[in-house]
């Protein structure tokens, strides 16, 4: 657990709970946000934020180490200085086009038919879906059970309490490139600092975007940052299926400056920020004026023709977004439509566009559930651009609370059966995602040990990464 620092201790210690760090290391930023449970409202409040700009990073993925941890290390410093919070772990994201998930049907044979089946059989069962074989340079991030089956018994969300022989569930397994989560690992090493959890990224922008009631009903969340375009699709309160669309915001500025000859990248992001816009308008044409390079005459641009550009970009996203749903099969299952959040969401007149492309109900996402803002964070982090950052962070609390509780509930559980189904639902559901994650994190750990067992030493050369 992170400790305030001592000089800024709080006087009633009894009701000070986890605090968690969330760290997102993105194309274009490197954030991070220290929270803690607010014990009056139930949320995570925000303690302190820091963020830097991101030069090691490309399309999601870690590519220059020693960029990557001086970035890491001047937001962790700010976070830490904003906070009053000693930080030594985080929760980290990751994404990028080396994402990929799949569905693997699992099952165990109970040696016990007559006895009802426990969380432990639970645990043998997601063992095996560890064990299952995936592409070489691969690992096994995350494995989301879909719903469970005992013997004929179908559609369960919960198992426990049900006898039967045959216990099993098809799982939504999603693996990432060994080699890109070594990089993004050995970043969080360098910057001495632990590793609590390695979370995919739109599941943690879902966990502070989306209602409860919407994955409940069916919607797919559509996170545009920076290098990637993350996607995530919920029905009946579970996630079905994911992807990265390795493409962004980045490339539709990079388009903006290709396009339009004689404008750096800067002035190409700046412009689409202030005058971009989804759907061009003739009607109300602005000519903008965008300063030369080094005394060159300024170079004009007409708002509808960067609409132009700007629209073809992102209906290109929003096709390969498409493509994605109808892969996973619950096309005609997402009553509450599209979600979009990330910084590419705050495009001007996404949401119409959007509609009109897709044909669904669309709205802007921004990080409001479960998160407890004042007046000042309000305006400065309640924004689609930190949905990635406050989900981590909320997941590291919930994290580390379930840890805490986990050794003193043992002992005074009542019968579980006595308690209420949706209660315990919840727990069964708490426990299976702890378990994964302790899995993942022991992957983590071992990560970096060559075969010999012991540590292996790195210099800051680059090359030694590759």
């Amino acid at each position: 657990m992170l400790k305030r620092k001592k000089e800024n201790l709080v006087a009633e210690k009894e009701t000070e709970g986890n605090i968690a760090v969330g760290l997102d290391i993105g194309t274009t930023k490197v954030v991070a946000f220290v929270g803690q449970r607010n014990e009056k409202t139930g949320k995570v409040e925000i303690l302190g934020q820091g963020e830097t700009i991101s030069v090691g990073v490309q399309r999601g993925q870690v590519i220059n180490i020693t960029k990557t941890v001086t970035a890491i290390t001047h937001a962790i410093k700010h976070a830490c200085a904003t906070s009053h919070v000693a930080i030594d772990t985080v929760v980290a994201g990751i994404a990028g086009q080396h994402i990929h998930s799949f569905h693997s049907k699992e099952e165990i044979k109970r040696k016990n038919p007559d006895a009802v089946v426990s969380a432990e059989d639970v645990k043998q069962l997601i063992d095996e879906v560890f064990l299952v074989n995936v592409r070489p340079g691969t690992r096994i991030i995350d494995a989301i059970p879909q719903e469970f089956f005992v013997d004929n018994y179908q559609g369960l969300t919960d198992p426990i309490g049900v006898t039967g022989t045959q216990l099993g569930s098809e799982f939504n397994v999603i693996t990432g490139s060994e080699q890109h989560i070594r990089n993004v690992v050995r970043c969080v090493q360098q910057c001495d600092l632990k590793m609590d959890g390695l979370v995919l990224e739109p599941l943690a922008s879902a966990a502070v975007v989306l209602d409860e009631r919407e994955k409940e009903t069916g919607v797919v969340l559509v996170d545009i940052g920076g290098g990637t375009t993350d996607i995530a699709v919920f029905y009946n309160g579970i996630l079905r299926h994911t992807a990265v669309i390795p493409i962004g915001g980045d490339v539709i500025t990079d388009d903006i400056k290709n396009v339009f000859k004689g404008i750096v990248k800067e002035d190409a992001e700046r412009t689409k920020k202030e005058y971009g816009t989804c759907v061009p308008d003739t009607s109300k044409d602005v000519v903008l004026a965008i300063q030369g390079i080094k005394g060159r005459p300024a170079v004009e641009i007409r708002q509808s023709q960067l609409a132009e550009v700007i629209a073809a970009r992102l209906d290109e996203i929003l096709h390969r977004v498409m493509a994605e749903i109808e892969a996973s099969g619950y096309a005609e299952h997402l009553g509450c439509g599209m979600v979009l959040t990330g910084g590419g969401s705050l495009l001007r007149d996404i949401q119409p566009h959007t509609e009109f492309v897709t044909g669904m109900s669309v709205r802007v996402g921004k990080p409001e559930e479960g998160i407890q803002f004042n007046e000042d964070t309000k305006e400065k982090y309640n924004s689609p651009i930190y949905s990635t950052a406050l989900g981590l962070m909320l997941m590291g609390v919930e994290r580390g609370e379930s840890s805490l509780n986990a050794g003193t509930e043992v002992q005074n559980e009542p019968v579980r059966e006595e308690r209420p189904k949706k209660n315990r639902e919840a727990e069964s559901d708490t426990d299976r995602k702890n378990y994964v994650w302790t899995k993942a994190k022991h992957f983590m750990e071992s990560i970096l040990l060559p075969d010999n067992g012991q540590d292996e030493e790195y210099d800051d050369n680059e090359e030694d990464y590759r």
